[in-house]
């Protein structure tokens, strides 16, 4: 069965760092597009950033210059390197995959319903 498991998050004070792991299992493709999500408590899910399979990434403003999504083909593990976090980070992070090619791969332009398969999430607590 295709599955996708997040890892690596925990509570860090702001300004402090976190790598979240996403192991890809069960797929039979190397998929189009993969991203990170956000979703705090009694909110709906966000794009945090978004990977394609060419290599090419984008991520959300809120982000940008702070986070970087990364892919090791050779492990199926997607990552998101999460540095200077601040409390408004706070949230369950969610991987997810698709191979739909319907629209560019990327925030904004590739959304939460485009996509196939989701983790279970991670959760990230930033303190001051």
């Amino acid at each position: 069965q295709v599955q996708l498991v997040e890892s690596g998050g925990g509570s860090v004070q702001a300004g402090g760092s976190l790598r979240l792991s996403c192991a890809a299992s069960g797929f039979t493709y190397d998929p189009y597009c993969m991203g990170w999500y956000l979703q705090a408590l009694g909110n709906v899910r966000e794009g945090v950033a978004a990977i394609g399979n060419d290599g090419g990434t984008s991520y959300a403003d809120s982000v940008k210059g702070r986070f970087a999504i990364s892919k090791d083909n050779a492990k199926n593990t997607l990552y998101l390197q999460m540095n200077s976090l601040k409390p408004e980070d706070t949230a369950v992070y969610y991987c997810a995959a698709s191979n739909w090619r319907g629209a560019r791969c990327g925030v904004g332009t590739f959304t939460s319903y485009q996509y196939q398969v989701w983790g279970q999430g991670t959760q990230v607590t930033v303190s001051l």
